[in-house]
């Protein structure tokens, strides 16, 4: 996560503590009328209309922040994450990274993606910053790279929707890790989600590779 996402995510964490507080004996309820913890976090995100990551730190939590002087102390940091942060983690739902999975780049199936994505950027897939070359010229480099063992293309999915690609391409001992996400799908979190997975897919096709993350500019609109 950035660190604006990583407070959002605190800040919903300290909100579902105080609220768990303020109703710990309907929260109580709902964890004893639970058939499982995973029955419990839901439960308990219902309860409180807050996320999965809210329900799972109120299931976490002990004992010792029912006294009043934790209670204090959660209240403050609350207030305090208030002061810094604009948006709330329901404004950026997908950063969290729970529904959005990674598969291969497929050249047949997925070249309308990187048709919007060329368009957008405006340069090269390989990530050289040169200008974009002829679509398929470019998806049969990026194969025969892959095929290579010296690049992986990643294609972001949330359920039936592409909502960007992840380029990993070997470059001088290191991975060069570019995000991109598809404007119909910005300012939810996505490219923060897509990086926290691509971590351990790089891992994998790469091991004890270091990484080194890139982030592409769009094509700045014409004046």
């Amino acid at each position: 996560m950035t660190d604006h996402d990583r407070a959002a995510a605190r800040r919903e964490i300290t909100d579902a503590l105080l609220q768990a507080l303020d109703r710990r004996h309907e929260v109580l309820d709902a964890i004893v009328e639970a058939e499982d913890k995973a029955g419990a976090v839901a439960a308990i995100a219902t309860l409180l209309g807050t996320s999965k990551i809210g329900g799972e730190a109120v299931m976490a939590m002990q004992f010792d922040l029912l006294t009043r002087d934790s209670r204090r102390r959660i209240a403050a940091e609350l207030e305090d994450l208030n002061r810094q942060l604009s948006f709330l983690l329901a404004d950026r739902p997908a950063s969290t990274g729970d529904d959005l999975t990674l598969r291969p780049f497929s050249g047949t199936d997925d070249r309308d993606l990187f048709v919007a994505r060329t368009t957008d950027v405006g340069a090269s897939g390989d990530g050289s910053g040169g200008p974009a070359g002829n679509i398929d010229d470019e998806i049969a480099a990026a194969l025969a790279r892959v095929s290579a063992e010296e690049a992986v293309w990643f294609v972001a999915e949330e359920g039936p929707d592409k909502v960007g690609m992840v380029f990993g391409e070997l470059v001088g001992g290191e991975v060069n890790v570019r995000v991109w996400v598809h404007p119909d799908h910005r300012h939810r979190g996505f490219g923060t989600a897509a990086l926290r997975r691509s971590r351990s897919e790089m891992a994998a096709y790469f091991p004890a590779v270091p990484m080194v993350v890139r982030a592409p500019a769009a094509t700045p609109p014409p004046a």
